[in-house]
């Protein structure tokens, strides 16, 4: 099916803007959060009954936390939310909206978490403060939710720092990832249908790797693509895609073998939307029911 029409008017806006990759990083941010915060109509962001900083663990000190509650009283589960960005931009404010959709729609205290950004912190600095990150909070769950349940999720990068984190701590209940990127090696037909015109492009993504990744990165490395490690044994996910995203079939790959080593697995692939779809809600019709289905998927494993 074409693109959502509802997205048209954004995507022109996009097309019409400097692109991400010929900006400096501090520019990137800027342009990202204008796009993301200021550009979010009034009134739209999902109640929650509270919202309160915090700090967690990183690999290399501590790094800034956002706790969202949900109404009602405990305990809940717990939710780790790494932020989508490419490594290089994005921040706690730019998914404040994921946080809440995923705190109000599953009922789970949300720990979103800032991590160190590329390239001034490069691989693998993300990758080691989200799993610092979720071992600590693991280790505290009494101050979180309250019970024994964690979870994991993220979009784009942050999906793909969930698959890692995923990997490397044991004791996970769920993990949610949202059009993740989760093979840089990979070679999928959806990055050259998608490769211009959708939001992400394959300049941005090829900028985002670089400046992350080093000379010498091992890029089979799990740490940096997931498809590459071991999945037998790993929480049940729900791993959700868009029609018209480069990251696509690199998700439903990542589904396919999660599912091939008997883990769990529900994989969406929603038609007409782009990458980024789950703060294109207010916008969008048909991107704010992929949101409240994604939560949904993601509530019903919490509930185990």
């Amino acid at each position: 099916m074409p693109v959502d029409p509802s997205l048209a008017g954004l995507l022109e806006a996009i097309e019409a803007g400097t692109p991400l990759c010929e900006l400096s990083p501090a520019d990137a941010r800027a342009m990202f959060r204008a796009m993301t915060v200021d550009g979010r109509p009034p009134g739209t962001l999902p109640p929650v009954a509270s919202v309160e900083d915090d700090k967690v663990a990183g690999g290399d000190g501590p790094l800034a936390a956002r706790v969202y509650r949900p109404d009602g009283t405990g305990p809940f589960p717990t939710v780790v939310l790494l932020h989508g960005g490419g490594w290089v931009i994005g921040d706690l404010d730019t998914h404040d909206a994921m946080a809440r959709a995923i705190c109000a729609g599953a009922g789970a205290v949300v720990v979103a978490v800032e991590y160190r950004l590329a390239p001034e912190a490069r691989f693998p600095a993300a990758a080691d403060d989200a799993i610092a990150a979720v071992r600590d909070v693991q280790s505290r769950l009494a101050a979180y939710g309250g019970s024994d349940v964690l979870a994991v999720a993220g979009d784009s990068a942050g999906g793909n720092l969930s698959a890692v984190v995923a990997q490397q701590v044991p004791g996970l209940a769920a993990q949610l990832l949202v059009y993740p990127a989760t093979d840089v090696l990979g070679d999928f037909p959806s990055r050259t249908e998608n490769a211009h015109g959708y939001f992400l492009d394959e300049p941005t993504m090829a900028w985002f790797l670089g400046s992350y990744a080093t000379a010498d990165t091992d890029l089979a490395d799990p740490r940096i693509s997931p498809l590459r490690g071991e999945l037998a044994g790993l929480p049940p996910a729900v791993v959700v895609t868009a029609e018209f995203d480069p990251l696509r079939d690199e998700g439903i790959a990542y589904a396919d073998a999660l599912a091939a080593a008997g883990v769990p697995v529900r994989q969406t692939t929603y038609p007409g939307l782009i990458h980024g779809f789950f703060d294109m809600g207010p916008w969008s019709t048909a991107c704010q029911d992929a949101v409240d289905d994604t939560v949904a998927q993601f509530a019903d494993l919490l509930r185990g």
